[in-house]
């Protein structure tokens, strides 16, 4: 007891000095708010909006959303997370200041007690977190910068890409001296100071005969779709209305909407693209002097040869980095098997794909109180009226039966169909193989919908259709479809319980089945993002086409890449339900990359001597490792279900995490790495020799660098044989000296220890850092730990540890293959 009372004393002692002090200075108590919701409305959001599906309450009655049990008052992982962001922005807007936190409010509302000045107070009103704020706002966010894009070109007309909707009429950079081609299709005129170079490159697809210059367009002009998208995603001009179908979904912004473009096109609707193009468009965009590359490209098979790094490709990229240009890739679509990653040299900066926290629902609501959860960008029928179902197969005209053509029922011609049986109801249509095909299309549904007076369309998913992932579709009338086969089952039998038959013929008199269609214009907020999708490649990295394993994690990141919103071609044909639309919702690692180059723009803006490895630095080190609730960043592990299968996300998921822009800026410490480093890094594969000669005209020494030699934000190690001492160098960029303390987490099987676990770095300088990792037993799995070095005034970084496999018995060192 006696214990307890001198603890409490020892506390009000100090906050009676700490009081004196500050009243010195005027301090009083500020109650200061922070825009995420308090945990009380985070639980509710959850009930509301935290399943979809079929729903059902426990007594037999349906209830209209499933609520999950859990988001009870006594969870504390989202109200750990509020405070942590708390402590954060103290810390970083009152650097080396003194305050007194007196209270952390996180039930009814988020925010805190604090015992500051009057000045502490006005720099907390004045901080707005986000990263074009630090820029000045997105009139300059990226000014200066030019970031290429190796893609299938872009449409010029596209407003994304004017130089005339922003007050600040910014010049193209000296320092860029490309050309804009010129051709029937890309008239004069295309480029602009926003759009500032723009070519083509198609010899190699030509001379092998894959060019239709009528499809694929011998010119800049995007006749896709996926280029204009991906360079909206990182540069787009700012505040441009998203409208499709006729419905505005909100303005689109890029990652940098004041960085400038030059287009590559390499790639190309009817065949894909030659690497011989890719590397004639990487060498002419580095000779152009961009400052970004951005490919939302992969191989479509590992290359093959001594190691993944020798290909002409990444060899490029590599001569790319040395000019001082960021490079960043997409890491392909092949997950969520291990080893799936696509994008494999350390020189890379390589993305993965999470998911945001906006979601496009709509619902189904039916006569017997049954709810079901689709997708759609569409309106909602009327009010809370019920409307009568009739499916396509039973409306058709008496001169046709459903044995003539076994497609009637997608609904792609209305020629077949009663309009006197259909009018006022919600026809119901199938979604089969041929949908997934492009040999029919909702846009025809839809047409036939309306041509026959339908007030409504529902799509149910045909069974043979199994594992299929719909986008949401717009539609320009009352429309959902029913993307789950067994939703589809379900609301298929409420139908068919519903029709009323003769008893002699069985033929249909009466329908009786009802349903209501909830709209899906309006996005609703998740709060299980971010999360790894189960398209996103995976690492471990291969380090040859044997799948042996490199000693590099990938990928480094992952950024939003499903259901992105991104400028779309006049012509666009690469998504056919947003044909003839100026927007198109896409999903895939190729919306990541994107992210990530409009992001490094606005590094490179603040920072202009930073080079490629210190940018991939401030990304990597600052990244989140935590989901909206405070939990843990999840993966999914499933094409089929996929939200049914996940598990936490490993760095050989999501790299260091998810992308925080805002902290990217104020990296506090980087870790940089050289092209020499890089090409000792190579020499150090057995029989490299000759092979880097060829690329770099570089005579190898004897080197011995492995990846986790190379001073990059992270350590892997595919083979710790009994101990590994590893060396760092971290150099501080931040504007004030800083003292840090250094801990960290081992992974399963191994020991760590990092010397000096504190110490203290003035601004501009470097301190090195010894981490000695020893095996503590044999294993034959990939595990996980962190080194996390914290400084003083706010500053993070956080390595990820990766140890594929332990040996604790002496061995021959092991040689990397020949």
């Amino acid at each position: 007891m006696g214990g307890v009372v001198a603890v409490h004393l020892l506390v009000l002692s100090l906050l009676g000095l700490y009081l004196r002090c500050l009243c010195q200075e005027d301090a009083a108590v500020y109650i200061v708010t922070m825009k995420q919701p308090p945990a009380a409305h985070h639980y509710e959001q959850v009930k509301r909006f935290g399943s979809s599906g079929v729903s059902a309450g426990a007594s037999g009655a349906f209830n209209t959303l499933n609520k999950p049990r859990n988001a009870s008052r006594t969870n504390t992982s989202y109200s750990s997370y509020l405070i942590r962001l708390q402590n954060l922005l103290l810390r970083r807007t009152l650097r080396g200041e003194k305050y007194l936190k007196l209270y952390s409010y996180h039930y009814l509302i988020n925010g805190f007690a604090v015992l500051i000045t009057p000045q502490q107070a006005d720099k907390l009103s004045r901080r707005h977190e986000g990263a074009w704020a630090q820029e000045g706002g997105p009139e300059v966010a990226g000014e200066g910068i030019v970031i290429g894009f190796i893609d299938t070109g872009i449409d010029p007309t596209h407003p994304s890409f004017s130089d005339t909707l922003s007050i600040n009429h910014y010049p193209v950079p000296a320092h860029f001296s490309g050309i804009c081609e010129v051709t029937r299709d890309f008239p004069s005129g295309s480029c602009n100071r926003k759009l500032v170079g723009a070519r083509h490159f198609a010899a190699s697809a030509i001379i092998r005969g894959m060019f239709n210059a009528t499809q694929d367009y011998a010119s800049p002009f995007d006749g896709d779709g996926h280029g204009t998208h991906t360079t909206s995603i990182a540069a787009g001009n700012h505040g441009i209305p998203v409208i499709v179908s006729g419905h505005h979904f909100g303005n689109a912004s890029g990652m940098a909407p004041h960085a400038h473009i030059a287009v590559y096109k390499a790639l190309y609707k009817s065949f894909g693209g030659f690497a011989a193009d890719v590397v004639a468009a990487i060498d002419q965009a580095a000779q152009d002097g961009v400052d970004i590359i951005s490919l939302s490209i992969t191989p479509n098979r590992r290359p093959w040869g001594l190691a993944t790094f020798f290909n002409p490709i990444d060899m490029s990229l590599l001569s790319a980095v040395k000019s001082g240009i960021f490079v960043v890739q997409a890491a392909g679509n092949t997950g969520p098997s291990p080893k799936s990653v696509s994008s494999f040299s350390p020189w890379i900066f390589t993305v993965g794909a999470s998911a945001h926290d906006r979601v496009y629902n709509n619902w189904l609501l039916l006569g017997n109180n049954l709810t079901i959860s689709g997708v759609g960008l569409a309106p909602g029928t009327d009010g809370d009226s019920m409307f009568p179902l009739i499916a396509a197969i039973h409306a058709m005209k008496n001169n046709t039966t459903v044995a003539n053509d076994m497609y009637l029922g997608e609904c792609q011609d209305s020629s077949y169909l009663d309009e006197d049986l259909i009018d006022g109801k919600i026809l119901i249509c199938s979604y089969s193989i041929r949908f997934v095909l492009g040999l029919s299309s909702i846009k025809q549904a839809l047409e036939t919908a309306k041509n026959v007076s339908a007030v409504g369309v529902i799509f149910y998913m045909d069974p043979f259709v199994t594992g299929f992932h719909l986008n949401p579709i717009p539609m320009d009338m009352p429309g959902l479809i029913i993307p789950s086969t067994d939703d589809s089952k379900v609301f298929f039998d409420y139908y068919n319980s519903s029709l009323v038959r003769d008893e002699m013929s069985k033929s249909i008199i009466k329908y009786c089945g009802v349903a209501n269609i909830s709209g899906g214009l309006k996005a609703n907020y998740s709060n299980t993002a971010p999360k790894v999708m189960y398209y996103s490649a995976r690492g471990p990295d291969p380090e040859d086409n044997s799948l042996a394993d490199a000693d590099i994690m990938k990928p480094n990141l992952i950024a939003p890449g499903n259901f992105i919103w991104g400028a779309w071609s006049s012509v666009g044909t690469d998504s056919a339900e947003f044909e003839g639309e100026s927007f198109a919702m896409i999903s895939g690692t190729s919306m990541s990359a994107p992210h990530i180059a409009g992001l490094a723009a606005l590094i490179k803006q603040k920072f202009p001597s930073f080079s490629p490895s210190a940018i991939a630095s401030a990304l990597s080190t600052t990244a989140t490792l935590y989901d909206k609730q405070g939990g843990p960043i999840m993966a999914q592990r499933a094409y089929r279900n996929p939200d049914s299968n996940q598990s936490p996300a490993t760095p050989f998921d999501m790299g260091s995490g998810f992308v925080n822009a805002t902290a990217a800026l104020d990296p506090g410490l980087i870790f940089d790495t050289g092209y020499d480093d890089f090409v000792s890094f190579l020499c150090g594969i057995d029989g490299s020799g000759p092979i880097v000669l060829n690329y770099t005209g570089h005579t190898c020494e004897v080197s011995n660098m492995t990846g986790s030699d190379l001073n990059i934000p992270s350590i892997t190690i595919s083979l710790l044989n009994q101990s590994r001492v590893i060396m760092r160098t971290v150099t501080n960029v931040a504007a004030n000296d800083e003292y840090y303390h250094v801990s960290w987490s081992a992974p399963y099987g191994a020991s760590v220890a990092v010397v000096p676990a504190q110490f203290f770095v003035a601004s501009g300088q470097q301190q090195n850092l010894t981490i000695v990792l020893n095996a503590t037993m044999n294993s034959s799995f990939a595990s996980f730990g962190r080194i996390g070095l914290y400084g003083n005034l706010g500053h993070q970084s956080i390595i990820p540890l990766s140890v594929i496999s332990k040996i604790t018995h002496s061995t021959t060192p092991r040689r990397r293959k020949c």
